[in-house]
């Protein structure tokens, strides 16, 4: 979906999973995120390019990074600053690399939990955040409260189960080329949303 960006992605799931278990001599971690280009990135990182006035100029962030693709895209459109934050350890790394190969000189990584936080960012960008129940309720708690002062948030997603989508009004629709080992199907039908903020105003 964007090929104007350069990843180093894993090539098989659940190998790279397990030796992460090892590397970190823990069970049951959640799954290598920033290992791979997932639907919901794909999208919001293909609809920024095409889009770039939306984060121009701008100071960014890119919530729970994994690769960096969002981020990435994010520069190249032309951000002033792009925060690319993850709490994955291993995240952080591969964002790192992944910014490097795109001299995206304008990213640089976080690697702490922002949720609850403002520091005054004109965009924020979150692909894929929507797996688990609480995390997701903590996540949109804090986004939308974020459009509502006035910061402008997309999301991308292909409707995963805990969307929160009569909060959410849909932008643009994509269908990502994804990996059958990630997903249900070769083609995901991907989309890009915006908060609908009170009085139906998105």
């Amino acid at each position: 979906m964007v090929p104007e960006i350069a990843l180093h992605l894993a090539d098989e799931a659940v190998p790279i999973w397990h030796r992460t278990e090892e590397e970190l001599g823990a069970l049951g971690l959640p799954p290598p995120f920033w290992a791979f280009a997932w639907a919901g990135g794909q999208a919001l990182a293909r609809n920024i390019l095409d889009h770039p006035p939306r984060v121009a100029g701008k100071r960014v962030l890119d919530f729970a990074s994994g690769s960096g693709l969002v981020a990435i895209a994010a520069a190249k459109a032309g951000a002033r600053d792009v925060t690319a934050a993850d709490i994955d350890p291993f995240a952080a790394h591969a964002i790192a690399l992944n910014a490097a190969v795109n001299d995206a000189a304008a990213v640089h990584v976080a690697h702490r939990d922002l949720i609850g936080a403002d520091e005054g960012w004109d965009v924020v960008l979150a692909g894929d955040i929507a797996y688990e129940r609480d995390l997701a309720g903590r996540v949109f708690d804090w986004l939308l409260a974020l459009a509502g002062r006035g910061a402008q948030v997309w999301i991308g997603d292909p409707g995963r189960s805990y969307l929160p989508r009569d909060r959410l009004e849909r932008i643009a629709e994509y269908g990502v080329p994804v990996s059958r080992e990630l997903e249900d199907a070769e083609i995901k039908r991907t989309f890009v949303w915006q908060p609908r903020l009170a009085g139906g105003a998105a």
